[in-house]
Protein backbone atom coordinates (compact mmCIF):
# COMPACT_ATOMS: atom_id res chain seq x y z
CA UNK A 1 0.00 0.00 0.00
CA UNK A 2 2.57 2.25 1.29
CA UNK A 3 4.70 1.47 -2.51
CA UNK A 4 1.35 2.57 -4.16
CA UNK A 5 1.10 5.90 -2.48
CA UNK A 6 4.37 6.83 -3.41
CA UNK A 7 4.13 5.78 -7.11
CA UNK A 8 1.07 8.08 -6.89
CA UNK A 9 2.18 10.94 -5.68
CA UNK A 10 5.74 10.79 -7.93
CA UNK A 11 3.43 10.63 -10.74
CA UNK A 12 1.24 13.53 -9.94
CA UNK A 13 4.19 15.23 -9.02
CA UNK A 14 5.76 14.53 -12.69
CA UNK A 15 2.18 15.65 -13.83
CA UNK A 16 2.16 18.72 -12.12
CA UNK A 17 5.52 19.52 -13.80
CA UNK A 18 4.48 19.01 -16.75
CA UNK A 19 1.48 21.55 -16.05
CA UNK A 20 3.36 24.04 -15.13
CA UNK A 21 6.12 23.58 -17.59
CA UNK A 22 3.05 24.69 -20.66
CA UNK A 23 1.64 27.31 -18.01
CA UNK A 24 5.70 28.62 -18.41
CA UNK A 25 5.66 28.54 -21.77
CA UNK A 26 2.85 30.82 -22.78
CA UNK A 27 4.02 33.43 -19.48
CA UNK A 28 6.37 34.33 -21.63
CA UNK A 29 5.19 35.73 -24.80
CA UNK A 30 2.47 36.75 -22.84
CA UNK A 31 4.99 39.25 -20.79
CA UNK A 32 6.56 40.23 -23.72
CA UNK A 33 3.41 41.32 -25.11
CA UNK A 34 2.74 43.47 -22.16
CA UNK A 35 5.36 45.25 -21.85
CA UNK A 36 6.26 46.00 -25.81
CA UNK A 37 4.93 49.42 -27.05
CA UNK A 38 1.43 48.99 -28.76
CA UNK A 39 1.55 47.07 -31.79
CA UNK A 40 5.33 46.05 -31.81
CA UNK A 41 6.33 43.14 -33.18
CA UNK A 42 8.49 40.70 -31.40
CA UNK A 43 11.09 40.91 -33.60
CA UNK A 44 11.42 44.63 -33.35
CA UNK A 45 11.29 44.30 -29.63
CA UNK A 46 14.87 44.75 -28.18
CA UNK A 47 16.30 43.07 -25.18
CA UNK A 48 19.93 43.62 -23.60
CA UNK A 49 20.99 40.82 -21.51
CA UNK A 50 24.02 42.47 -19.27
CA UNK A 51 26.47 39.83 -17.40
CA UNK A 52 30.22 40.45 -16.01
CA UNK A 53 32.01 37.74 -17.42
CA UNK A 54 31.82 35.18 -20.66
CA UNK A 55 29.96 31.89 -18.85
CA UNK A 56 27.58 33.86 -17.70
CA UNK A 57 24.71 34.04 -20.21
CA UNK A 58 24.67 30.40 -19.69
CA UNK A 59 25.37 29.68 -16.65
CA UNK A 60 22.43 31.99 -15.07
CA UNK A 61 20.91 33.15 -17.67
CA UNK A 62 19.96 30.50 -21.02
CA UNK A 63 16.91 29.63 -19.94
CA UNK A 64 15.40 32.93 -21.20
CA UNK A 65 17.86 33.82 -24.20
CA UNK A 66 16.88 30.64 -25.59
CA UNK A 67 13.25 31.56 -25.31
CA UNK A 68 13.21 35.12 -26.13
CA UNK A 69 15.25 33.99 -29.69
CA UNK A 70 12.41 31.41 -29.55
CA UNK A 71 10.09 34.39 -29.45
CA UNK A 72 12.10 35.95 -32.40
CA UNK A 73 13.00 38.66 -30.12
CA UNK A 74 16.02 40.92 -30.78
CA UNK A 75 18.41 39.55 -28.31
CA UNK A 76 22.18 41.43 -27.81
CA UNK A 77 24.32 40.53 -25.09
CA UNK A 78 26.60 43.18 -23.15
CA UNK A 79 29.23 41.44 -20.92
CA UNK A 80 31.76 43.55 -18.79
CA UNK A 81 34.43 42.10 -18.61
CA UNK A 82 36.66 39.50 -20.88
CA UNK A 83 37.33 36.92 -17.87
CA UNK A 84 40.91 37.75 -17.44
CA UNK A 85 41.27 36.75 -14.37
CA UNK A 86 43.52 33.61 -15.12
CA UNK A 87 45.00 35.43 -17.70
CA UNK A 88 42.59 33.62 -20.05
CA UNK A 89 40.74 37.25 -21.52
CA UNK A 90 41.84 36.05 -25.35
CA UNK A 91 40.09 32.44 -25.00
CA UNK A 92 37.38 33.33 -22.56
CA UNK A 93 36.29 35.59 -25.53
CA UNK A 94 36.17 33.59 -28.02
CA UNK A 95 34.60 30.83 -25.76
CA UNK A 96 31.72 33.50 -25.11
CA UNK A 97 31.17 33.85 -29.20
CA UNK A 98 30.97 30.08 -29.39
CA UNK A 99 28.45 29.76 -26.29
CA UNK A 100 26.04 32.53 -27.72
CA UNK A 101 26.23 31.16 -31.22
CA UNK A 102 24.52 27.80 -29.17
CA UNK A 103 22.11 30.19 -27.40
CA UNK A 104 21.25 31.94 -30.97
CA UNK A 105 23.09 35.58 -30.68
CA UNK A 106 24.95 36.38 -33.53
CA UNK A 107 28.52 37.93 -32.87
CA UNK A 108 27.50 41.12 -34.43
CA UNK A 109 25.13 41.24 -30.84
CA UNK A 110 27.47 40.54 -28.95
CA UNK A 111 29.27 43.48 -26.97
CA UNK A 112 32.84 42.56 -24.54
CA UNK A 113 34.52 44.90 -22.91
CA UNK A 114 38.12 44.96 -21.44
CA UNK A 115 37.90 48.20 -19.17
CA UNK A 116 41.18 48.08 -16.72
CA UNK A 117 38.87 49.68 -13.98
CA UNK A 118 36.26 46.97 -14.43
CA UNK A 119 38.77 43.56 -13.86
CA UNK A 120 37.54 40.20 -13.27
CA UNK A 121 37.80 40.12 -9.69
CA UNK A 122 35.38 38.50 -6.86
CA UNK A 123 37.59 41.12 -4.56
CA UNK A 124 38.03 43.94 -7.02
CA UNK A 125 34.91 47.33 -6.23
CA UNK A 126 34.06 48.32 -9.31
CA UNK A 127 33.41 51.94 -9.41
CA UNK A 128 29.19 52.35 -9.83
CA UNK A 129 29.24 55.28 -11.49
CA UNK A 130 31.38 53.67 -14.33
CA UNK A 131 29.19 50.67 -14.62
CA UNK A 132 26.27 52.86 -14.63
CA UNK A 133 27.64 55.71 -18.03
CA UNK A 134 28.74 52.55 -19.76
CA UNK A 135 25.46 50.58 -19.44
CA UNK A 136 23.20 53.49 -20.28
CA UNK A 137 25.32 54.47 -22.98
CA UNK A 138 24.88 51.20 -24.53
CA UNK A 139 21.31 51.20 -24.06
CA UNK A 140 20.79 54.68 -25.42
CA UNK A 141 22.71 53.58 -28.49
CA UNK A 142 20.66 50.66 -29.18
CA UNK A 143 17.01 51.87 -27.53
CA UNK A 144 16.19 48.49 -25.91
CA UNK A 145 12.98 48.01 -24.67
CA UNK A 146 13.59 45.23 -21.89
CA UNK A 147 17.10 44.80 -19.75
CA UNK A 148 18.33 41.62 -18.05
CA UNK A 149 20.59 41.44 -15.64
CA UNK A 150 21.41 40.42 -12.12
CA UNK A 151 19.72 41.03 -9.01
CA UNK A 152 21.37 42.38 -5.76
CA UNK A 153 22.24 38.50 -4.28
CA UNK A 154 24.27 38.14 -7.60
CA UNK A 155 23.24 34.90 -7.81
CA UNK A 156 26.43 33.36 -6.82
CA UNK A 157 27.50 36.17 -4.54
CA UNK A 158 29.98 37.43 -6.70
CA UNK A 159 30.74 41.35 -6.37
CA UNK A 160 30.84 41.72 -9.96
CA UNK A 161 27.30 40.88 -10.54
CA UNK A 162 26.18 42.87 -7.60
CA UNK A 163 27.85 45.94 -8.98
CA UNK A 164 25.81 45.30 -12.37
CA UNK A 165 22.57 45.02 -10.01
CA UNK A 166 23.49 48.39 -8.32
CA UNK A 167 23.97 50.29 -11.86
CA UNK A 168 21.04 49.15 -13.48
CA UNK A 169 18.77 49.85 -10.41
CA UNK A 170 20.59 53.36 -9.97
CA UNK A 171 19.77 53.71 -13.59
CA UNK A 172 15.96 53.24 -12.73
CA UNK A 173 16.04 56.72 -10.91
CA UNK A 174 17.26 58.64 -13.81
CA UNK A 175 16.21 59.73 -17.12
CA UNK A 176 19.22 58.24 -19.05
CA UNK A 177 16.68 55.22 -19.99
CA UNK A 178 14.13 55.25 -22.69
CA UNK A 179 10.46 55.65 -21.26
CA UNK A 180 9.37 52.23 -22.77
CA UNK A 181 12.87 50.30 -21.26
CA UNK A 182 11.79 47.95 -18.52
CA UNK A 183 14.58 46.63 -15.89
CA UNK A 184 14.23 42.95 -14.93
CA UNK A 185 16.95 41.30 -12.05
CA UNK A 186 17.59 37.78 -12.45
CA UNK A 187 16.11 36.02 -8.31
CA UNK A 188 18.86 34.44 -6.44
CA UNK A 189 17.13 31.79 -4.77
CA UNK A 190 18.46 29.98 -2.10
CA UNK A 191 21.21 27.02 -2.00
CA UNK A 192 18.82 24.00 -1.55
CA UNK A 193 17.01 25.74 -4.03
CA UNK A 194 19.47 26.22 -6.65
CA UNK A 195 20.54 22.79 -6.58
CA UNK A 196 17.45 20.53 -6.83
CA UNK A 197 17.13 20.59 -11.01
CA UNK A 198 14.02 20.46 -12.42
CA UNK A 199 11.87 19.59 -8.70
CA UNK A 200 12.11 22.81 -7.78
CA UNK A 201 10.32 24.55 -10.77
CA UNK A 202 6.52 24.44 -8.56
CA UNK A 203 7.90 26.79 -5.90
CA UNK A 204 9.13 29.19 -8.62
CA UNK A 205 5.96 28.72 -9.92
CA UNK A 206 4.46 29.84 -6.93
CA UNK A 207 6.04 32.64 -5.39
CA UNK A 208 5.23 35.65 -7.22
CA UNK A 209 7.56 36.92 -9.89
CA UNK A 210 7.43 39.45 -13.24
CA UNK A 211 8.75 37.33 -15.72
CA UNK A 212 9.16 33.55 -15.67
CA UNK A 213 11.22 31.31 -18.48
CA UNK A 214 11.42 27.35 -18.48
CA UNK A 215 12.83 25.09 -21.12
CA UNK A 216 12.51 21.83 -21.78
CA UNK A 217 15.09 18.72 -22.53
CA UNK A 218 15.80 20.15 -25.65
CA UNK A 219 16.26 23.21 -24.51
CA UNK A 220 18.88 21.93 -21.82
CA UNK A 221 20.70 20.33 -24.30
CA UNK A 222 21.24 23.47 -25.85
CA UNK A 223 22.34 24.94 -22.57
CA UNK A 224 24.48 22.68 -21.67
CA UNK A 225 26.38 22.60 -25.10
CA UNK A 226 26.52 26.25 -24.55
CA UNK A 227 28.08 25.72 -21.23
CA UNK A 228 30.61 22.90 -22.70
CA UNK A 229 31.82 25.85 -24.78
CA UNK A 230 33.35 27.06 -22.00
CA UNK A 231 35.86 24.81 -21.53
CA UNK A 232 38.87 26.97 -19.94
CA UNK A 233 36.51 26.79 -17.09
CA UNK A 234 35.20 23.40 -17.08
CA UNK A 235 36.57 22.27 -13.74
CA UNK A 236 34.72 19.59 -11.98
CA UNK A 237 31.92 21.31 -9.93
CA UNK A 238 30.87 22.45 -13.52
CA UNK A 239 30.04 19.73 -14.12
CA UNK A 240 27.42 19.06 -11.25
CA UNK A 241 26.44 22.78 -11.88
CA UNK A 242 25.46 21.67 -15.36
CA UNK A 243 23.33 18.61 -14.20
CA UNK A 244 21.74 19.82 -10.97
CA UNK A 245 21.28 23.60 -11.30
CA UNK A 246 17.85 24.90 -11.42
CA UNK A 247 19.19 28.02 -13.73
CA UNK A 248 19.94 25.03 -16.18
CA UNK A 249 15.88 25.05 -16.83
CA UNK A 250 14.17 28.16 -15.04
CA UNK A 251 14.65 31.76 -14.63
CA UNK A 252 11.98 33.92 -12.77
CA UNK A 253 12.79 37.80 -12.70
CA UNK A 254 11.43 40.40 -10.83
CA UNK A 255 11.09 43.97 -12.17
CA UNK A 256 13.06 46.79 -10.90
CA UNK A 257 10.67 49.38 -11.05
CA UNK A 258 11.32 53.27 -12.60
CA UNK A 259 10.93 55.64 -10.12
CA UNK A 260 11.78 59.71 -9.60
CA UNK A 261 15.10 61.41 -10.98
CA UNK A 262 17.58 61.56 -8.24
CA UNK A 263 20.75 62.92 -8.36
CA UNK A 264 23.22 60.15 -5.63
CA UNK A 265 25.58 58.62 -7.80
CA UNK A 266 27.85 55.29 -5.57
Amino acid sequence: MFLWLVVILIVAYLVCLKCIYYRYQRSLRRGINAFASLGTHAADFKCLVITAHPDDECMFFGPTILRLVECNVNVHLLCLSEGNYYNQGAQRKQELFNSCAKLGIPSSKITILDHKKLPDDPKAEWRISLVTSIIAKHIRAHTFNMVLTFDGGGVSGHSNHIAIYKAVRHLAYTDQLPNDCRLFSLVTVSLLRKYISVLELPLSWLLPSSLRCIIGSKGYRQCKAAMLCHRSQLVWFRHLYITFSRYMFVNTFQMIPRGPKVNKMY
